[in-house]
């Protein structure tokens, strides 16, 4: 499964399990590098030089580090210990003086961050909103963070993934074919189990109203396949190059952008 970063205690403890090899698994991987820079390619488009925004689920730290040699200061949060002990070892190495911290909390509890001055931007990337299982609480919370006109992006799993219900099902593994459609599901990490919501992009409009505003939509891994294909995909370098060629030219389709392995949703803060 395309991993997720963590919101939940049990989560936490999952990949706590899995953090110093996540990096290896999914962070420099084929098909983890082709999504990510999908989703650069928009941040760098949203947020500017300058801004102080918040980050969800920041994992080893991938995002923060990418954003902070953009000019951009991040403050970086996660529920699992291990994942933010890793992250604080790259920023220490990797570039010390980065306008980065990382903070040790949970989505749930974000509230508890009493930040000087509101934030310019929020960003979850892969997934990590997926863990939660009251979204509408979170929109909430997250409100308070940002001033009216502020971006908040947020890249989630979606209910529909055309290359999971085709690649599972040539495989004969019917029930891992259409695990997302239900739109709940148990997700296995290391040796444990975590729960995983799949909302669908209207629904999502929906919880994350009135405080916010849908105002794009685009498809991350539509034709790009999801993580757990890296074997295969490894043996067909020029095939990945064409999807992601293909990726970029209907990821914004309304007919394909829900069909991906991943959504990434522009919202915007709202006047109260």
């Amino acid at each position: 499964m395309t991993p997720l970063a963590i919101a939940q205690p049990r989560a936490a403890l999952a990949f706590d399990q899995m953090a110093r090899e996540y990096d290896d698994v999914f962070t420099n991987s084929m098909i983890g590098r082709a999504q990510r820079d999908a989703v650069w390619s928009l941040l760098t488009q949203i947020f500017q030089r300058g801004d102080h925004i918040l980050e969800l689920n920041c994992g080893t730290g991938e995002d923060a580090l990418f954003l902070a040699r953009n000019g951009i200061s991040v403050t970086a949060c996660d529920a699992s210990e291990q994942m933010i002990q890793v992250a604080s070892n790259r920023l220490r190495k990797e570039a010390p003086a980065a306008p980065v911290q990382f903070n040790l909390l949970p989505t749930e509890r974000i509230r508890e961050l009493q930040p000087s001055t509101q934030f310019d931007g929020i960003f979850s990337n892969f997934s990590g909103l997926n863990c939660i299982s009251d979204l509408e609480q979170t929109a909430e919370d997250l409100a308070v963070l940002l001033s009216p006109g502020a971006p908040l992006l947020v890249c989630l799993s979606t209910r529909f993934c055309l290359w999971e219900m085709l690649w599972f099902a040539l495989h004969g593994d019917f029930r891992k074919a259409f695990r997302r459609c239900s739109g709940h599901a148990t997700a296995k990490v290391g040796e444990l189990t975590v729960e995983v919501y799949y909302p669908t992009i209207r629904k999502l409009q929906t919880l994350f109203s009135p405080s916010f505003v849908l105002r794009s939509c685009v498809g991350v891994g539509v034709t790009v396949p999801p993580s757990y294909v890296e074997a295969w995909i490894r043996n067909h370098p020029k095939l990945l190059s064409k999807f992601r060629i293909i990726d970029r030219a209907v990821s914004n389709y309304h007919g394909f952008r829900a069909l991906g392995d991943h959504v990434l949703l522009r919202f915007e803060r709202v006047q109260p």
